[in-house]
């Protein structure tokens, strides 16, 4: 069995090519519903509220009649382990069963683990052999290695370690940089089983976004410039829970463009509050510069509104087309 047929059998409602959906902070119920209709894999991204995770379960539990499975929800749940506990998550986790998360309280769950190099991903492969790897790429929005490669040689790469080891079974899934079906097509030549989209959905209409973070991703034009990885948009509020070997990518903001010029995290801190404060006068704010905005360097490809099912049928016809041209 190929590495695609077996993600496709664990998860059977799905179509292929695999799209999957995450991000935290906006990907609710209401998304996750609409992108696993669409034949992806739709995911709740983490939610540290137990009360507020189990709301989000029950009404994807409810609504999700049209696509049922015996022993398994379908739908991914994102755990954040770094600084979090999750004594008051696992109940949650047996009750409802995901498709997707942690497998010691739920048999029938596979366990995916997203990595940002190829050194993590053969140490997780050899120690505990996940259900797939989630390969994510510098491009990729929201935190990750700092030091990470993009999926053009990291899943090649990670793909040759795992077999110079005789480790062939475990699906890689990519992650950072796809938004269409070209760049879905790419990711499954290099050797993924599945891709992840993250920024895309940011289009979303099903999305949990503020009017004014959804206008400035629409707005925004030339990834590359209009985002950047830095630790400051962890820190612009206060010391961050990461590691030192992360940081994340954000669309710029005025407290990146201090730092580069040279202002401590406590100067940009202080400016931070300084700006809230004047809003209480003015009223005026630019929310860029006192908010992080997760997003990718594909940022500028989200020109528009749309249902998450569209984007799914439209990114997995347009890799279809692609790969039988190849």
């Amino acid at each position: 069995m190929t590495n695609s047929k077996k993600l496709l059998e664990d998860l059977p409602w799905a179509q292929s090519p695999l799209l999957i959906k995450p991000m935290s902070g906006v990907a609710g119920s209401e998304l996750a519903i609409a992108v696993t209709r669409a034949g992806g894999l739709g995911q709740i991204g983490f939610i540290d509220d137990p009360r507020v995770l189990e709301e989000e379960l029950e009404r994807y539990r409810l609504q999700l009649d049209s696509v049922k499975m015996e022993d398994i929800l379908p739908i991914g749940i994102g755990i954040i382990v770094i600084g979090a506990s999750l004594s008051s998550t696992l109940p949650l986790l047996a009750k409802y069963k995901p498709a997707v998360v942690i497998r010691g309280v739920s048999p029938v769950t596979k366990v995916w683990i997203q990595i940002g190099s190829v050194g993590a991903a053969l140490q997780a492969a050899q120690a505990c052999r996940p259900d797939a790897l989630v390969l994510q790429g510098s491009d990729a929005g929201g935190q990750g290695h700092a030091r990470g490669s993009s999926i053009i040689t990291l899943v090649p790469e990670v793909d040759d370690t795992l077999h110079a080891h005789d480790i062939d079974n475990i699906p890689l899934v990519a992650a950072g940089g796809i938004m269409d079906g070209r760049a879905a097509a790419a990711a499954f030549m290099l050797g993924a089983s599945g891709v992840v989209m993250g920024t895309r959905f940011l289009g979303a209409d099903e999305v949990d976004l503020p009017l004014e973070y959804r206008r400035e991703i629409l707005q925004a034009a030339d990834g590359g410039e209009s985002t950047a990885r830095s630790r400051v948009f962890d820190e612009m509020w206060g010391p961050s829970a990461w590691p030192e070997i992360y940081d994340g990518r954000c669309l710029r903001n005025s407290c990146y463009d201090d730092l580069q010029s040279g202002r401590s995290m406590d100067e940009i801190r202080s400016r931070v509050y300084q700006k809230l404060f004047q809003k209480g006068a003015s009223g005026n704010l630019d929310v860029k510069d006192v908010s992080s905005m997760w997003a990718g360097t594909g940022v500028g490809m989200v020109r528009k509104t749309q249902r998450a099912e569209a984007i799914v049928e439209e990114v997995r016809v347009g890799a279809r087309q692609r790969l039988q041209l190849a």
